[in-house]
């Protein structure tokens, strides 16, 4: 695997966008959080525009879990899709920047959904990660388009829209690209 120079910079907090080129159905039109970047460990992500149409309590039935048990449960990501996930996400008005907390324990997921409001927490069925290098790999060869995340992305009415609404903001041919047809043979 060719290695890629670190950049001081993280990535922790931004959107990957699928460029609408990456055709792997793990991450097609798919809209990352990443939660993590380091230099040495990597990056660990997850997908936020991808709703599995499940609430917690419908996928762990055997618990009673009250307020968690109404969280909406995502696919997250191809690693590890025989675990469910926690996260939390907040939004910090002095940096304008979204912060995400992967993989709370279930007794910390209800402790923030009943103390803190100004925390989003969601389930995830999966994450994404790579190893060292090897997102670096990726932005160089133009797969992921970044955006800073705003305030905004996690409203569950724009999951559908999401990677669409956001792609189109790169310009007029990604705007072109973002509106044709998942599958131009049905054109």
């Amino acid at each position: 695997m060719r290695e890629f120079a670190s950049s001081s910079i993280s990535l922790a907090g931004s959107l990957l966008i699928a460029h609408p080129g990456l055709m792997d159905p793990n991450f097609r039109r798919s809209v990352l959080l990443i939660s993590a970047n380091d230099a040495q460990d990597g990056s660990l992500g997850l997908i936020i525009n991808r709703p599995a149409g499940r609430t917690v309590s419908e996928l762990l039935p055997g618990r009673e879990f009250g307020a968690l048990g109404r969280v909406p449960v995502f696919l997250g990501g191809p690693v590890a899709t025989d675990q469910l996930v926690f996260a939390s996400f907040h939004w910090h008005a002095e940096t304008e920047r979204l912060e995400c907390r992967q993989h709370l324990v279930i007794d910390e997921a209800e402790e923030m959904l009943q103390h803190d409001e100004a925390s989003i927490v969601r389930a995830f069925v999966g994450y994404a990660g790579w190893s060292r290098g090897q997102l670096e790999g990726e932005l160089a060869q133009q797969t992921w388009l970044v955006r800073v995340a705003g305030r905004e992305i996690l409203d569950l009415e724009r999951c559908p829209t999401l990677w669409r609404e956001i792609t189109s903001t790169f310009g007029p041919w990604f705007q072109l690209l973002a509106e044709a047809p998942d599958n131009t043979k049905q054109n």
